[in-house]
């Protein structure tokens, strides 16, 4: 396979952080096709151009990072996270992985190799599973806390696998072997990070412990910040610091806000034309009745109000079914902006934003939004930074 276009590969060495300094981040969408819940993809499910261009968008316009997501019947996100790293310069790669489709020695493997591959710039995002049906598509017939159980020992698999250079053996209720080194390092020292999701009990518990990156979904700023309080509470109970926030929403922009709120109604238009007769958009979310606390939580704030704080918006996650992320942010790049700034201010650092028309809506929020956020964190850094202690 030709892997970089131009023939040249990226420096083997961690990416310099020195053009964006100020503590905030933000997390695109690497897809590999053009499918969103507005409109069905128009070539198949692994386009590489199209996986290519909306990478190189995402990296030209100001992004940090994007996500290779997971699906059962989905392209496999660690190939196109390799394909993506072979493409780009700095573009920093989230890969998805769920513990259930290999065993943690051979992912750990996998992202020690990915991580010299892109010259250190991988992050994985460890998913446990909310969806029993989705599961079983590949096996996985576990009760949801037992998952989490085997997700925490993976993880400390991992992290044991990418540090110690000696081998080691791990005997745990989920997995036990004796007498592993990996002979791949990661180009990461000590070690690439960790991201996880979850809205539950158990979920909290596991990422408060183990996670270097917690990944929340839309939800008012109340709800952000009750959830940010008890998971750093429990980090704080196991002896760590609190993991870094993300949270993610689906931002609808437009030049006044007559005109943002015009094409979130019509995009909502759209989703609802897509589910007519209870049609899901994917096989992975249903759109009545989920499983998982995620996607609980934003279908009652959605019963609680359309409009949340400055711009949240609950009608198109209400429209999915409170599939994954999808509450919006409707408004100007100003107000959009702001709402940002608004997470940031309750100790979020990682934004995670991801349009409708994949492409197009990743360009616009780079060009719009993003200098907006940067450029409001660092006045208030500067200003933090000359108040005297």
């Amino acid at each position: 396979m030709v892997c970089r276009v131009s023939g040249v590969l990226p420096p083997l060495t961690a990416p310099s952080r020195k053009d964006h300094p100020m503590p905030v981040e933000f997390l695109g969408i690497g897809a590999t096709n053009n499918g969103s819940e507005t409109e069905p993809r128009t070539g198949p499910a692994f386009d590489r151009d199209y996986t290519l261009a909306l990478a190189r968008a995402h990296e030209d316009t100001g992004w940090d990072r994007v996500l290779t997501a997971y699906g059962s019947g989905s392209p496999d996100p660690a190939q196109a996270a390799a394909l993506i790293a072979c493409n780009t310069d700095r573009l920093q790669l989230l890969l998805a992985h769920r513990p259930n489709v290999s065993y943690p020695t051979f992912a750990a493997k996998t992202v020690a190799t990915l991580d010299q591959i892109s010259g250190g710039r991988l992050t994985l995002h460890v998913i446990t599973g909310g969806n029993d049906h989705e599961q079983q598509r590949e096996g996985d017939t576990l009760p949801k806390d037992q998952r989490y159980a085997r997700t925490r020992e993976a993880i400390q698999i991992y992290k044991k696998a990418w540090t110690e250079r000696e081998p080691f053996d791990f005997h745990g209720e989920h997995y036990d072997f004796s007498d592993f080194v990996l002979d791949v390092e990661p180009a990461q020292k000590p070690r690439p990070k960790v991201s996880f999701g979850g809205s539950s009990k158990a979920a909290y518990e596991v990422g408060a412990e183990e996670a270097d990156i917690y990944a929340l979904w839309g939800e008012p700023l109340a709800g952000t910040a009750e959830q940010i309080a008890t998971i750093t509470e429990l980090a704080a109970a196991a002896g760590r610091p609190a993991p870094t926030f993300q949270v993610a929403f689906r931002p609808i922009l437009g030049k006044t806000e007559e005109e943002a709120w015009e094409k979130a109604y019509a995009t909502v238009a759209r989703i609802q034309d897509r589910t007519k007769g209870g049609q899901q958009l994917t096989r992975r979310h249903k759109l009545t009745d989920p499983e998982n606390a995620g996607s609980q939580r934003l279908l009652a704030v959605a019963a609680q109000g359309e409009r949340h704080d400055r711009a949240l918006w609950t009608v198109t996650a209400q429209a999915t079914g409170g599939a994954g992320n999808s509450t919006a942010l409707v408004g100007t790049p100003e107000t959009v902006a702001a709402a940002l700034v608004d997470y940031y201010d309750l100790g979020v650092r990682i934004l995670s934003a991801r349009g409708y028309d994949l492409l197009e809506d990743a360009k616009e929020f780079g060009r719009e939004v993003i200098p907006l956020v940067r450029q409001e964190v660092a006045r208030r850094d500067a200003e933090s930074s000359s108040v005297p202690a």
